[in-house]
């Protein structure tokens, strides 16, 4: 079992107690979830990940990476950077990117892969971040009932009573009624301030973040609730609020609606991504499935992990006012320069996606979202937009813009889209130079004897096969990989030239045939060095002789097959 500790509070009489009580991992649960766990999912949560084969690449978080040096191995479970050696499993990826140490990795990986690890005190279980946020979410739930002005208000927006169990729309009632809540469930007032639902007011006393506001919870892209976003219907100023930042809410990293639209955007591969809940709601309402959101903030790099899950095509659903046009062309930018596939759909005028469904312009819609603009064409539409280009100085300072954006582009990509730029600027194609980045000459790659290696990763799948190499061979009969053999003999699987080499795919893995024929060419090869070494030996006639028919005897067995025990003549 694990150890880990945490503060016990307890709230009696209005008095806070605090003691700590030592908590233990389960063994068994830890087990169970490192069965369960899909090292994509995870670092796909962090990083934005790359088909690569049957592996997945990365740009590394460990090192100043500037190309996809981390290799992600979905059948091995685990990952490795060829250029900084940092890999692991996925316990072990969360550990190093979070600075947490490895009880709290096991927890943060346990609610990215939606699994409750069980604990020797029974009560902490009870006080889990999940069972306070489904409580409350239930609680809000329930109350919206209770409230004809927020049901209005839904009835209003045209979302329907299926929307509103499917998407579990709620509402939150004044502070007190919440925090009574809480309490009558015995739900630890630290907790709830820990995952974002209650603060902590300018002299001291709690109140609910949530007030008077119609909720939506917010899931992780596995279906953990997370977090809360409120609406307000009596005009406060603030019309959206969200839960704040907390060890299970970032809203950078979370898409609203994702838990409920993945498998459509799996299967489709086609992801829409709106400015709002309605929005959202509206449009699964109105069966495309594959909307979500972002949760009032703008696209970011943290997003890209799970907008690229499944590489779908990505369509930015964006009001046409002056924010949602820059909004889109900033998002527009950071999409193509990763190379990802889609494009911008605006919405002019007083109609969103929402008010299209209300008034049932359904098929409008998805002409849209079938004909959206692609990135690039629509940034540098926008680009030319902002200059006067009959004004010779301003056509050059969009040009110069506009040739700057390319160049964040992959190569390929960037050239194709010279024609429309020209066009756009009436410049002649010959005259816009993206140029290149000089390639920077690297120290060449190291010579690698497949064979050797071909040996090592049959051994470090098969171990059961290394009393016949230990039999047979000696490290010094590896010529370039000793080091790596010597690691495997030593136990050492976790060393990063070993995790390395299971991530290499083109390195073959022996049967057991295979391995003996490897073995034999290896020890030929030795053998005949060894010969040639004694020939030039200043020994005695007769000692030459004599080594060179036990040498020669040797060999001879090997061309028939056979594989002999290691014999060294190193003493002479």
């Amino acid at each position: 079992m694990l150890p880990f500790y945490k503060m016990k509070l307890n709230y009696s009489k209005d008095k806070l107690r605090g003691s700590i009580i030592l908590f233990m991992i389960d063994q068994a649960s830890v087990e169970t979830l490192k069965q369960r766990i899909d090292i994509v999912d995870i670092i796909g949560s962090y990083l934005e990940l790359k088909r690569s084969g049957a592996n997945f690449k990365a740009v590394c978080p460990f090192h100043d990476d500037t190309t996809p040096s981390m290799h992600i191995s979905p059948a091995k479970q685990i990952y490795h950077c060829f250029a900084c050696g940092a890999g692991g499993d996925a316990i072990k990826f969360v550990m190093e990117y979070e600075k947490l140490n490895y009880p709290e990795a096991m927890e943060k990986v346990a609610a990215l892969s939606n699994f409750t690890l069980t604990y020797t005190k029974d009560d902490y279980n009870q006080r889990s971040d999940k069972k306070i946020l489904e409580q409350l979410n239930l609680f809000f739930t329930q109350n919206l009932d209770k409230m004809p002005q927020a049901k209005e208000y839904l009835n209003q927006r045209g979302i329907g009573q299926s929307s509103i169990q499917k998407f579990e729309i709620g509402y939150a009632p004044a502070s007190h009624t919440t925090l009574n809540f809480l309490r009558a469930q015995f739900l630890a007032m630290k907790d709830a301030i820990e995952v974002g639902v209650v603060g902590i007011g300018e002299h001291g006393g709690e109140y609910a973040r949530f007030i008077e506001r119609i909720t939506f919870p917010i899931y992780s892209p596995n279906g953990k609730i997370s977090g809360f976003g409120g609406r307000t219907i009596t005009n406060h100023p603030s019309k959206y609020i969200n839960s704040p930042q907390t060890k299970i809410f970032n809203k950078s990293r979370l898409l609203y609606g994702y838990h409920l639209a993945r498998e459509t955007i799996m299967k489709s591969k086609k992801i829409i991504v709106c400015e709002g809940y309605l929005d959202v709601i509206m449009l699964h309402q109105a069966g495309f499935n594959e909307a979500v959101a972002t949760l009032g903030t703008a696209l970011t790099n943290e997003h890209l992990p799970i907008l690229t899950r499944g590489e779908p095509k990505v369509i930015l659903s964006y009001d046409g006012d002056n924010a949602g046009v820059e909004a889109a062309f900033k998002a527009s930018k950071l999409l193509s320069s990763h190379n990802i596939n889609g494009g911008v759909v605006l919405f002019m005028g007083d109609m969103d996606p929402a008010d299209m469904v209300q008034k049932g312009f359904v098929d409008k819609l998805n002409t849209l979202y079938n004909n959206p603009k692609e990135f690039v064409e629509f940034c540098l539409e926008h680009i030319a937009g902002k200059y006067n280009i009959k004004d010779a100085h301003e056509k050059q300072k969009a040009l110069e813009e506009a040739v700057t954006y390319l160049r964040i582009l992959p190569k390929t990509l960037a050239y194709s889209y010279v024609g429309i730029l020209s066009q756009l600027l009436g410049v002649r194609a010959n005259l816009i130079t993206l140029g290149t980045k000089k390639p920077t000459k690297g120290d060449g790659e190291s010579f690698e004897d497949r064979l050797e290696l071909s040996i090592i990763k049959t051994l470090l799948l098969n171990p059961n096969l290394i009393d016949t190499v230990l039999d047979t061979i000696n490290t010094s009969m590896f010529t370039v990989h000793t080091e790596e053999l010597s690691l495997l003999l030593s136990g050492e699987k976790e060393h990063p030239l070993l995790r390395k080499l299971l991530l290499i795919e083109d390195i073959e893995i022996y049967d057991e045939p295979k391995l003996v024929s490897a073995l034999a060419m290896i020890l030929h090869i030795f053998y005949q060095k060894e010969l040639q070494r004694v020939k030039e030996l200043d020994i005695s006639l007769e000692k030459k002789s004599f080594i060179f028919r036990k040498i020669r005897n040797i060999l001879d067995k090997l061309k028939k097959g056979e594989l002999v025990p290691y014999e060294s003549f190193s003493a002479f």
